[in-house]
């Protein structure tokens, strides 16, 4: 039986892929398969933004991945929760937009990956946006929508109102150069709708002939010819299908899963390959390694003088609001993770913010499965923007429906330690403003005893929770450890290349669906550079 041939075989149809597949096909010129293991975006709860929490545990759009237990957050094993389908974790994500800070891609240039500093991408940054409300830094006539939270509640404008009482400033746009300050978030909205990496790049480049997608894949691992990647093997209903790239195959499976098919296609660790009884095909120490993701804790407080989210969502309120947002688009089924956002300095030395807010007017009895309290609450969770401590993801076994181990190594770093400790104390401080004073009744977690670095710390060991941006684990460079080249070319393997979040060297300041786009654009722009003419 003949396999088919393709121009380029993208792996992975999540939030880069989308990209990748719009941006391949554009000119008409090449043939492009996209595989996703998923399916399409088919649920409500997609474009409604509040269904977010639907689909968290819903094991047709989450991979529901879950940690290694690690003594350093108390041996819990922690929710990994990545997007599953068309589209990725832009289906399920909170939908916050966040650039990261100019420095953060400096750091990258710094740190050897040049042709990705600030100046580098942010025309990428400019090309994806599309917010009407931005000054003349920010993109207007992109494909991905984005808006400023729209609903305003007495209870998140004091909060605002407080952290001015505490010194910190105002900040309209912290995707303009300078992130420091509170504000309402930016989401990828409009019109009070989730806009996903499948609505802003997939959906509108279906029609293209030049364009197969194929959903329900597996990748069962990459086709290798001596050093040169030639194609794709994946499993789609109980048949395994092998497929041709006459230019490259491409990888944009994501942090967790990029490094996963690698390592099954015998692209890896040696010792840990064979100790799975993987031929080694190609050694890369770095495959898997560097791990880094935002570790978040959770402040609570019982609330009053106000209604919250606890009491909006049920009930005839709950009726109402539904009405309201069938009709207008409008009222708290239009919100994600995040209202109103806080980008400070934990301590007054530092030049710039390494600490995130996300401050929403609900408190939950289960914040893992996002189910509410029954009392009104306020939530602040509380991420370094930088962690230093690094983490792996590897292979268990040579199956490929079993999960990887997923070792973040949480507090690993006494950077990290201290940073989330201040944040807290931070947090508290602004909380304890007299503009909160009439809606404040109590702590509740950690609560009002914690007060020694010890207690906070034993605190964010307990409760901490990923908020879900892995990166880094086939990271770009020069060194003899990167596993893609600053062209995002796996090292030392002809027709493969890796474009996703795997490939960021550190961790971007916020939430990271932003910057991952971002490389997808400046991606597509390469690949094409590289096979032009």
């Amino acid at each position: 039986m003949s396999t088919e041939i393709f121009d380029y075989v993208i792996v992975g149809g999540g939030t880069a892929g989308c990209v990748l597949a719009n941006r391949l096909t554009s000119s008409g010129k090449h043939r492009v398969l996209l595989i996703e293991a998923g399916g399409e975006p088919s649920s409500m709860w997609i474009n409604i933004p509040a269904g977010f929490s639907k689909l968290l545990t819903n094991k047709k759009y989450n991979w529901l991945f879950k940690t290694s237990p690690e003594e350093k957050t108390n041996n819990r094993i922690i929710s990994v929760p990545r997007g599953k389908g068309l589209g990725g974790s832009s289906l399920i994500n909170g939908m916050i937009y966040v650039r990261g800070q100019p420095d953060d891609y400096d750091a990258w240039a710094e740190g050897g990956a040049t042709g990705w500093s600030y100046k580098d991408v942010e025309p990428y940054f400019r090309r994806m946006e599309n917010y009407p409300l931005g000054g003349e830094t920010r993109g207007k006539s992109g494909p991905f929508q984005l808006d400023q939270v729209h609903e305003r509640f007495p209870i998140s404008d004091a909060f605002l109102k407080a952290a001015e009482q505490d010194g910190q400033p105002f900040n309209q746009d912290y995707n303009s150069p300078a992130q420091e300050g509170f504000g309402y978030y930016q989401v990828n909205q409009r019109n009070g709708q989730r806009c996903s990496a499948y609505d802003a790049y997939l959906k509108p480049a279906r029609s293209r002939s030049n364009l197969v997608v194929r959903t329900g894949a597996h990748v069962l691992r990459l086709d290798l010819q001596d050093q040169r990647c030639t194609g794709v093997t994946y499993l789609c209903e109980g048949r395994e299908i092998s497929v041709s790239a006459s230019l490259e195959v491409i990888m944009a499976a994501g942090a967790v899963q990029t490094p996963q098919i690698l390592e099954l296609s015998g692209i890896g660790r040696p010792e840990l390959l064979e100790s799975l009884g993987i031929p080694v095909k190609h050694a890369l120490m770095g495959v898997g390694e560097n791990y880094i993701d935002h570790f978040a804790t959770r402040m609570n407080w019982r609330v009053k003088n106000t209604i919250t989210l606890n009491e909006m969502a049920r009930g005839w309120r709950l009726v109402r609001e539904v009405a309201k947002y069938f009709a207008f688009r409008k009222g708290i089924l239009t919100l994600g993770t995040g209202l109103v956002h806080g980008f400070i300095k934990t301590k007054s030395e530092l030049d710039r913010p390494d600490a995130q807010f996300f401050m929403v007017h609900a408190s939950y009895a289960n914040a893992a499965e996002r189910i509410l309290d029954r009392q009104p609450g306020m939530t602040i969770g509380v991420t370094q923007l930088r962690p230093e401590s690094k983490g792996s993801i590897h292979i268990q076994s040579a199956n490929p429906f079993d999960q990887p181990a997923i070792r973040p190594n949480f507090l690993d770093s006494q950077v990290d330690r201290d940073c989330i400790v201040e944040g807290m104390k931070a947090a508290r401080r602004i909380v304890s403003k007299s503009a909160m004073s009439y809606f404040i009744d109590h702590e509740m977690s950690p609560g009002e005893t914690t007060m020694s670095d010890s207690d906070w710390l034993a605190f964010a060991r307990r409760d901490g929770q990923t908020i879900y941006h892995p990166l880094g684990t086939c990271r770009m460079g020069t060194d003899s450890n990167a596993v893609v080249d600053l062209r995002l070319k796996v090292k030392g393997i002809t027709g493969l290349r890796i474009v996703d979040a795997s490939v960021m060297p550190k961790m971007v300041s916020g939430n990271i669906q932003g910057a991952v786009i971002m490389v997808a654009e400046k991606g597509s722009d390469l690949i094409l550079e590289d096979h032009a003419g």
